[in-house]
């Protein structure tokens, strides 16, 4: 089996099915293909994030677009992408060098308050739940980039742990990345399972109140779970001089030293596809390459990167997905 290089977090469905909306076919392969080849990756963990305009009515609607939307995608990629829904279907992509797509919530809006909705999804292919994005919803409330006038925070609903129960019930991986302080806490005090957070930093590094504290990292540690390093230079550094691979590896060396090499993994959630801007640490997945050195030249061995690059996540995948 090849090596396993898994982006645990890239908002790739948004782009393909918002440009497929507008004529276009092959997105993938003629936009994100040629990058995750040049920089090794094999597993993408795709979010179906529903932008502000679809909600409420429209995010269910969204999300099975965005589902349809990569069928005809793998339709038409020759055999080059497919769908992975366990470990078998990730071994048959490592062994045939196909790139493997999974698929995530990104706050769980399309299904509102209708908890059957989960096991139509799951039937569909998505094996990750990340309950929240940066907003409220029936099952907890997000947490906000930085420092927001607001109510009263809350954490899990009634709903939300009722839903957290089902999402272990049917072998789904609980994603804390975006949830609230309170609603983390809730997660590890009602969950069972190894928890990710697909995309988050440290804190203590950088503040953000997307960034997890070393209460946190531990607490996701103790679950067996892991944690992805984000490259949104958003929570990374607000000095333009860190935001980059060194500024990345950073965060990784405060995780492995507090908990672990064993929870450090990669979601880089590359946004620079949205904006007009760069702010994104490496400017796309054909730059691992640059993050791979600056391990090394922190000291990082062969096995300690292969670790961070993919294995970590695939531990957690083994022990959770059916």
């Amino acid at each position: 089996m090849n090596k396993v290089i898994i982006d645990g977090h890239f908002d790739l469905l948004v782009d393909v099915y918002e440009k497929r909306k507008k004529g276009r076919k092959n997105v993938i392969l003629e936009d994100h293909y040629p990058k995750f080849k040049e920089g090794g990756f094999n597993i993408i963990v795709s979010s179906l994030f529903i932008e502000e305009r679809y909600i409420p009515e429209m995010a269910l609607r969204n999300a099975l677009d965005q589902i349809s939307s990569l069928h005809y995608e793998i339709e038409e990629s020759n055999e080059k992408i497919m769908l992975c829904k366990n470990i078998k279907d990730i071994e048959y992509a490592l062994k045939n060098d196909i790139i493997g797509i999974m698929l995530s919530f990104e706050g769980l809006e399309p299904i509102g308050n209708d908890i059957y909705l989960l096991k139509v999804f799951y039937e569909l292919g998505v094996r990750f739940a990340g309950l929240v994005w940066s907003r409220r919803n029936y099952v907890a409330d997000g947490c906000y980039f930085s420092e927001m006038e607001e109510g009263t925070k809350g954490g899990l609903t009634a709903f939300g742990v009722e839903v957290l129960k089902e999402i272990e019930k049917l072998h789904m991986i609980i994603d804390v990345s975006h949830l609230n302080d309170e609603g983390f806490w809730d997660v590890i005090k009602f969950s069972n399972s190894p928890i990710i957070a697909s995309h988050s930093n440290v804190r203590n590094v950088f503040h953000s109140m997307r960034n997890l504290t070393d209460e946190q990292i531990k607490a996701i540690a103790e679950t067996g779970g892991v944690i992805g390093i984000n490259a949104s230079g958003s929570f990374v550094s607000d000095d333009p001089k860190e935001n980059n691979a060194e500024g990345l590896v950073k965060h990784v060396n405060y995780i492995s030293k507090l908990v672990g090499v064993e929870h450090v993994g990669i979601g880089f959630d590359f946004c620079d596809m949205f904006r007009d801007v760069h702010k994104d640490s490496l400017s796309g997945h054909h730059e691992l390459n640059i993050f791979i050195e600056t391990l090394e030249k922190h000291g990082y061995n062969e096995k300690e990167i292969n670790m961070i690059l993919g294995e970590n996540f695939l531990r957690v995948y083994k022990k959770v997905l059916k």
